[in-house]
């Protein structure tokens, strides 16, 4: 299968599952909907390789999460709604779920859990016990474990996305995300992360944050 067909089934599949039985319409017009969004041409990095990578470590995960099919979902819409130059992108991510889910067959229950869960990757700073979101935050930020020559180009496609930013408010920006990342109490929650990708990441993180500031 192509990665478009192999999205489109993964789609189906949490859709489905988080439907409980319900019936609903055909999953296809929403994945085709979702899949134009993460298409879009401003993206570099926050692109439909993200979403299959981020998907493929809540499988990774999933065991830890007390509903791992509303992960998913939120994984779909947790970048939807990407334009560099706003601040507003995970509210508005979020919202659409709200709009979406609802007409796709999902209780009301679901929906409010993808929403709650999608606003969550503001901060990635999940409440103690909050095993979705400790699901979705690790995998969403697992990049950062990456071997040094992924990491270089995760960060080669961030600072393409904001090619209109000169080079000096981007490495003060940069560096203000880098030092709230390293601010956090932990930067994995789930024991998977803690473990396989903690202390690379936070290699990852000094090392590029010198490299900005120095």
């Amino acid at each position: 299968m192509t990665d478009a067909l192999t999205l489109r089934t993964r789609w189906q599949d949490a859709l489905v599952a988080a439907r409980r039985g319900a019936p609903g319409p055909d999953p296809a017009p929403y994945a085709d909907n979702l899949l134009a969004r993460w298409a879009e041409s401003q993206r570099r990095y926050h692109t439909t390789a993200h979403l299959t990578q981020v998907l493929d470590r809540v499988d990774t995960l999933a065991g830890h999460a007390a509903d791992p099919d509303l992960v998913r979902l939120a994984v779909w819409f947790h970048d939807a709604v990407y334009r560099p130059d706003r601040t507003e992108n995970e509210e508005r991510s979020a919202a659409l779920a709200e709009r979406a889910l609802p007409e796709a067959g999902v209780p009301g229950a679901g929906v409010a859990e993808v929403a709650r869960l999608v606003r969550l990757t503001v901060t990635h700073d999940p409440a103690d016990g909050d095993t979705n979101g400790e699901v979705l935050c690790d995998a969403d930020l697992a990049i950062l474990a990456a071997g040094p020559r992924e990491y270089a180009a995760y960060a080669a496609q961030v600072r393409e996305e904001y090619g209109f930013v000169p080079d000096d408010a981007f490495r003060e920006g940069r560096a203000a995300v880098l030092r709230q990342l390293l601010g956090l109490p932990r930067l994995f929650r789930t024991p998977h992360g803690v473990a396989e990708w903690g202390p690379r990441a936070r290699q990852n993180l000094m090392t590029e944050l010198e490299l900005l500031t120095h």
